[in-house]
């Protein structure tokens, strides 16, 4: 008895800093990194680093209407993919290559452009759907203080059946680490800081990190990483038209 009483005494002085549950908290972390009321769109520079290749850049025009589930990307540099693009359409996604002219169907599980982003970083969050939370635990991530959800997929077609996300008191992703179902961990994203448009966020940039994929250099393995920074974000509204395979076809005519 004493040992309760003491424990609801520390309580009292030092209450949780979540008065959320974290059902709640991911709810409120897709909230804010989704924007259902709005368009978005933005140029996205990927800078993808091969341990002993040379570093790789592309740029793309990004551009959500996450209330319909639908995004368009179409790549500016380098030169050799420009006028490559996706669509995408709610379950649907597809590749356009202006060479051939023809649409693919690829994956929201694929590697986008053979960097260590996947074609599914590019839309709105779901993790409360798609997730079912396994366990919480408090923890500081630099100077943030973190509540890290352990996390299993609902369904098998996710790009990563098992995960772990850190988000910080203001409802904002800080890191997540990707598991395969065997518990196996696959890659780790960091998003180091957010821009503020208005009344929303969006990160500013993002890191990817393949645990599997590298090269061993002078006797170290180094991983394989990808940077996103995103620029020039816009919550205008962007043409219907934007959303089509004619667009894709007719953008760089």
């Amino acid at each position: 008895m004493r040992i309760k009483l003491i424990i609801g005494m520390l309580l009292c002085i030092y209450p949780s800093v979540w008065a959320i549950s974290d059902l709640e908290l991911l709810k409120q972390a897709d909230s804010l990194a989704s924007y259902y009321d709005t368009d978005f769109s933005a140029e996205y520079t990927i800078v993808q680093d091969k341990p002993g290749q040379s570093r790789s850049t592309t740029v793309a025009g990004v551009f959500r209407r996450d209330s319909q589930d639908m995004y368009v990307i179409v790549i500016m540099q380098p030169t050799v993919s420009k006028g490559q693009g996706y669509l995408k359409q709610g379950k649907t996604l597809w590749f356009y290559d202006p060479e051939s002219r023809r649409f693919n169907t690829t994956s929201s599980q694929d590697r986008f452009q053979n960097t260590n982003a996947r074609n599914s970083d590019f839309t709105r969050s779901t993790l409360a759907e798609d997730y079912r939370i396994v366990s919480g635990e408090d923890e500081m991530l630099g100077r943030f203080n973190c509540r890290v959800l352990s996390l299993e997929g609902l369904t098998d077609e996710l790009t990563y059946p098992k995960m772990k996300i850190w988000i910080s008191e203001d409802g904002l992703v800080r890191k997540t680490e990707d598991y395969s179902l065997s518990g196996q961990l696959l890659r780790t994203s960091a998003f180091p800081d957010y821009q503020q448009i208005g009344r929303r966020l969006v990160p500013r940039r993002i890191l990817f990190v393949d645990t599997l994929r590298g090269a061993t250099i002078n006797g170290t393995f180094v991983n394989e990483k990808t940077q996103i920074t995103i620029t020039k974000p816009s919550f205008e509204k962007v043409p219907d038209s934007v959303y089509s395979k004619t667009f894709l076809e007719t953008v760089n005519r």
